[in-house]
């Protein structure tokens, strides 16, 4: 193919620069976000502004070397300049369709991993076309690849795990032993030496790791700084206790400051450093064009050119950053995932989207089991000692806040000072370290020693840190073969091959968009059953019973197109009814959760208003297990291809089905306005579809005496039926418990 396709490839690899950027820092976004957003430090505004000038100092600052791409995996030398386009363009497909999965499901990866990866498996899948092509030794495949960088990418997966969830959960136990979780009073005391060590050691993190590779920063000021580390941290750690202890007397929260910094840093650093994950390739494709162009045979040419350091464009890097900015304010998929960590280290109960798996359950079984002997060894005062400092109660004093914290102030300074000063050390020393995987497994770890993972919830918790880090293993796999497949299709194909991978890149996006969209707006709807705000115990009940008309409305809804498509035989409108089983039980359960959390306000004489009020939950239950009985029995039925209900029995359900649906309709109406309704009137729709049932099930029985109706046809029959008259019990029940419960708080009121 002519150079004219090439200068072609290299505008396509521009183009995937703004996509892996845009997709790269939806997933980094959590590394410098969590310990803000968790804690809500400050208005999310302010932490967006605070984020957004960290991550344009970072690229300001930053001189770009862009290495890793050129050089670091590979030896450019013994490829041409087709053969690197190639392996470039393998590279930012692959890193795209990845990172999107990756946001789409909000699991936090990391990008370095990602690009190492696709780097590794384009260059041994273009080195290995090449070795057979000039039927060379397979050993020649060490003289083309450097393998070492892919191990130390794998040591430091392993390294980060353990180090980062040992130190934070050290750190964060000592932390909370000292401040307990009613700190305001002890920050005064002691609040400026403790603040003083976690700004010095995220300023120290600033110059040794986030300002690396600045321009101004000259190779032997770096190396002054890391000589000097201990005396710049001690004048660091004695301006900032100064300072912080002004702000205490003038009764400001040192907390925000440090938490913001520390955010501040982390941006700033994941600029710096992180940049060339998104735009390295891109500008290492451009290098080999450029390169190529300037000598007399540029397809065949090899391209020692590139093991010279070249600082990438400035204007580059400053577009780069605009970019990362609008889509850190922008992106949903970027709080999707950071949503996942701030689940992952929540202090209170909650719905927890992860389920629990076996190997999560035998690690807690194994923690309680250690905890257990432990308790028995250290004598009873110690004991007591310990609950005291770390009870939680003080925290829980809080949730009448709107705007709940998921952790305190105190965590997240913790979170960052640990994360800054292993990062720090670690970048120092030339350790493997990801910053992705420390700032993770530091929350993980906080989190931990906070208690946040109690006996209720610490399954979860396990099974959703084991799915993250099985998700960064599985990234670099991913990322190796699909890389190598894609590089091997477009090294054969040409232009054919890249035109196919592009409309597959828009598919795959377009796909991952509409199911994120799907989940998001799931989400949204499951916001209507979380109580936020809880200061009044009746009008929190009177919410629950909104909400439990809202679940209504969902049933019957659902109800009514299941059904429609078993009068179908249409599987597919069937097994998307299906699909809402479990995000009804979630539901159901969150209400239950809320439920409980209203009987707890309830006083002692209200005994009487509280056990009616409880019977809700049973009834609640009953009725999603009896839309969850309809339609699985559909589905089944249906996807199991078996004769479809006869004409007249149709017709008999259709008139089941339009009773039941008015009257869940009636007090679907009744719970959302939140106003009695004449009890009386449903009891005799009631009454009318019990009637109704009976004779249905009398024709049925004539129809099972002619052979008309076959077993299978009998079964699904007479379940729909009973399950039918089994939601319209529990839906009247509901209505007389809320009848009830509206008059017994009226009652408590007009006491009082």
């Amino acid at each position: 193919m002519g150079i004219e396709f090439y200068y072609y490839a290299v505008l396509i690899l521009a183009m995937f620069a703004v996509f892996d950027i845009v997709v790269g820092v939806s997933n980094d976004a959590v590394n410098f976000l969590n310990s803000a957003i968790g804690s809500r430090v400050a208005p999310f505004y302010v932490i967006m502004i605070i984020a957004g000038l960290g991550l344009v100092s970072g690229v300001v600052f930053s001189s770009g070397m862009m290495e890793v791409a050129r050089k670091g995996i590979f030896h450019p030398q013994f490829f041409t300049m087709p053969q690197l386009i190639v392996l470039f363009l393998a590279v930012m497909i692959s890193d795209v369709i990845l990172l999107d999965v990756f946001n789409s499901y909000g699991l936090p990866t990391s990008t370095t991993v990602s690009v190492v990866f696709e780097l590794l498996g384009a260059a041994v899948a273009i080195s290995l076309i090449k070795i057979f092509s000039e039927s060379q030794s397979i050993a020649m495949l060490a003289e083309y690849i450097n393998t070492s960088k892919a191990l130390i990418i794998i040591l430091g997966i392993l390294l980060s795990v353990g180090i980062a969830f040992i130190v934070g959960a050290i750190v964060q136990f000592l932390t909370r032993l000292l401040f307990t979780f009613d700190f305001s009073k002890r920050l005064k005391k002691y609040g400026a030496l403790w603040g003083g060590l976690a700004l010095a050691f995220i300023t120290y993190f600033i110059l040794i790791k986030g300002a690396k590779g600045a321009a101004f920063i000259t190779p032997e000021m770096l190396k002054w700084i890391q000589t000097h580390a201990f005396s710049m941290l001690a004048i660091i750690f004695a301006v900032s206790a100064i300072f912080l202890q002004i702000l205490i007397f003038l009764n400001i929260n040192i907390l925000k400051p440090i938490v913001l910094i520390g955010t501040f840093a982390l941006a700033m650093a994941f600029a710096a450093n992180d940049l060339v994950n998104f735009i390295g390739v891109p500008m290492a494709g451009y290098h080999a064009y450029e390169a190529a162009v300037q000598t007399s045979a540029p397809l065949t040419t090899t391209m020692e050119a590139l093991n010279s350091k070249v600082p990438a464009e400035p204007h580059l890097l400053l577009l780069a950053g605009i970019i990362m900015v609008v889509t850190l304010a922008f992106s949903k998929k970027a709080r999707t995932v950071t949503k996942t960590e701030i689940d992952l280290s929540r202090q209170s109960e909650g719905e927890e989207r992860f389920e629990s798996v076996f190997l999560a359950r035998k690690i807690v079984k194994f923690f309680i089991r250690f905890f257990d002997a432990v308790k028995k060894i250290l004598p009873q005062s110690a004991l007591n000692w310990f609950r005291k400092r770390l009870d939680s109660e003080h925290y829980h004093h809080h949730l009448a806040d709107e705007h709940t914290p998921s952790f305190d102030l105190l965590r997240a300074g913790v979170n960052l000072m640990v994360a800054s000063a292993l990062i720090s050390y670690a970048t120092s020393h030339k350790l493997p370290l990801s910053t992705t995987y420390i700032t993770f497994m530091v929350a993980m770890g906080t989190s931990f020693a906070d208690m946040a993972w109690g006996r209720e919830s610490a399954v979860y918790r396990v099974t959703g840190v084991l799915t993250v880090i099985a998700g960064w293993f599985m990234t670099a796999f991913a990322a190796f073969v699909s890389a190598a497949l894609i590089a091997t299709f477009i090294y054969f194909t040409k232009a054919i091959g890249v035109g196919i991978m592009l409309l597959v890149v828009i598919a795959f996006i377009a796909r991952n968009h509409i199911k994120h969209k799907k989940r998001f707006i799931e989400s949204e709807a499951t916001e209507v059953y979380n109580l936020k705000k809880i200061t009044d115990a009746h009008s929190s009940i009177h919410t629950t019973f909104e909400q439990m008309g809202f679940l209504v409305q969902k049933i019957r809804e659902s109800l009514d197109t299941a059904l429609e498509g078993l009068f179908q035989q249409n599987e597919y409108i069937i097994k998307n009814e299906r699909a809402k089983n479990k995000t009804f039980q979630k539901w159901a359960n969150i209400i239950t959760a809320n439920i409980f959390k209203c009987l707890r306000l309830l006083q002692k004489e209200e005994a009487e208003l509280s056990y009616k009020y409880a019977n809700t939950i049973r009834h609640l239950q009953r009725m999603v297990d009896g839309h969850r009985d309809i339609v699985n029995r559909s589905y089944l039925h249906v996807s199991n291809h078996h004769k479809g209900l006869l004409g007249v029995q149709i017709e008999e359900l259709s008139e089941l089905k339009n009773q039941l649906l008015e009257m869940l309709k009636d007090v679907e109406n009744t719970l959302h306005a939140n106003e009695e309704l004449d009890y009386h009137k449903l009891e005799e729709k009631h009454t009318a579809l019990e009637t109704l049932a009976e004779r249905l099930n009398e024709k049925q029985i004539e129809r099972i005496k002619d052979g008309s109706s076959k077993t299978r046809l009998s079964i699904l029959y007479y379940a729909i039926v009973n399950d039918a008259l089994m939601l319209s019990k529990q839906n009247l029940k509901i209505l007389e418990i809320f009848s009830e419960v509206l008059h017994g708080a009226k009652s408590v009121l007009e006491e009082n």
